[in-house]
């Protein structure tokens, strides 16, 4: 509502993030108005090429991280993630792609990379559990199209643990590690 307190708010974020050497700034979520029309959705749009503008004048990009929500919601034809990628500018907003949730949200990472080349900067890396253990997750194929999609950092993360945190972390990396088709794009 307070959209000039909102600007000065992520002007000191950037800042902030500016002051401990971070590359990228990434939103998760728009809250449940979002997704309830089309112009609703637009005005976030809007919203994400102005925050990206002000992230990019400082150096830092700016994305948005999906759920499945943005992946099994549309208007019509129109799913909220594509609308999201399509109105907002590539130069101001990046997407940092969740692999998981994608397929929980009904669709394939490998589709989206090929839909919009370049668009997803950032992967969140992720299974249900530690990486390979659900069984659901294509990551040979996924990889196999990570220079289309423009990934250029991955972020492993676990959804639900089988061990603490660490470990769990530990043994989904070291899956990754071992698996003959990882190979970052950079």
């Amino acid at each position: 509502e307070n959209y000039e307190a909102t600007m000065a708010w992520w002007d000191a974020c950037i800042d902030a993030h500016v002051a401990v050497g971070a590359k990228y700034i990434v939103q998760s979520s728009m809250g449940g108005s979002a997704y309830r029309t089309i112009d609703t959705l637009k005005k976030w749009c809007d919203y994400f090429n102005t925050v990206g503008e002000k992230c990019n004048a400082k150096g830092i990009r700016f994305g948005y991280h999906n759920h499945s929500r943005e992946l099994s919601t549309a208007h019509g034809d129109t799913i909220v993630l594509d609308f999201m990628i399509q109105n907002t500018d590539p130069a101001k907003v990046m997407f940092q792609l969740d692999l998981y949730w994608c397929v929980v949200g009904g669709k394939n990472p490998v589709d989206y990379f090929n839909k919009y080349p370049g668009r997803f900067e950032l992967w969140h890396i992720k299974d249900k559990k530690e990486i390979g253990e659900s069984g659901m997750m294509d990551f040979k194929s996924i990889w196999a199209a990570a220079a289309v999609s423009g990934m250029k950092y991955g972020i492993v993360e676990v959804e639900e643990y089988n061990f603490d945190e660490y470990t769990s972390c530990k043994v989904s990396l070291d899956t990754l590690n071992a698996a003959d088709y990882v190979v970052m794009p950079l």
